[in-house]
């Protein structure tokens, strides 16, 4: 391999890691590649080349020195888009556990996670843990009952998302019932 190229191998680095890399795990990288010994001037000096690069107005995206070490970051004027994505992604990844509990709580909010746990018959935890986060549901209060446990409802996260104006919108279970689902035969 070429030190011609060393700049585009310290941009690959930088670009495959997840979160910022500090000019010693370059320079390990490097070393293990080249079986060379590098210096940090060597290395701070090709990321500022990099940093001058990114920083042409061309660039989506800007090499941005964090936590003692740097990342490839979007620049600022793109954030709104990138969010959106963000947003669109985590609204659907939910798992059958956490649409479970959703629905549970959407027809029966308030309710309590002692509730929800009955109903549903397993911890629900991390469920009601992840659409708090997704911002689906939130918290409505306390319970009147001893110990006095946390009401859930739903969010205007979710109203909006299932592109509701009220709870009375929701289709109602008879509505949804399935024939299959039914035992024995129906009575006329």
């Amino acid at each position: 391999m070429s030190l011609n190229n060393l700049a585009k191998h310290i941009e690959a680095l930088i670009f495959s890691s997840v979160q910022s890399i500090s000019i010693q795990e370059i320079i390990i990288a490097l070393n293990g590649v080249f079986n060379e010994e590098f210096s940090e001037q060597l290395i701070e000096k090709e990321v500022k080349i990099l940093q001058t690069k990114y920083d042409n107005a061309d660039n989506v995206l800007e090499l941005v020195s964090l936590n003692n070490g740097f990342q490839f970051l979007t620049k600022k004027d793109y954030h709104e888009t990138v969010n959106q994505l963000q947003l669109h992604r985590s609204k659907k990844k939910l798992s059958q556990a956490a649409m479970e509990t959703l629905a549970i709580i959407a027809y029966r909010q308030p309710i309590t996670k002692l509730e929800i746990e009955q109903i549903r018959g397993v911890n629900s935890d991390y469920s009601v843990q992840r659409l708090l986060e997704k911002e689906l549901i939130s918290m409505e209060g306390k319970a009147e009952t001893p110990g006095r446990p946390i009401l859930y409802k739903t969010s205007g996260t979710f109203m909006d998302y299932f592109g509701l104006n009220n709870i009375s919108q929701l289709p109602q279970l008879k509505d949804i019932s399935k024939e299959e689902n039914a035992i024995g035969t129906p009575i006329d």
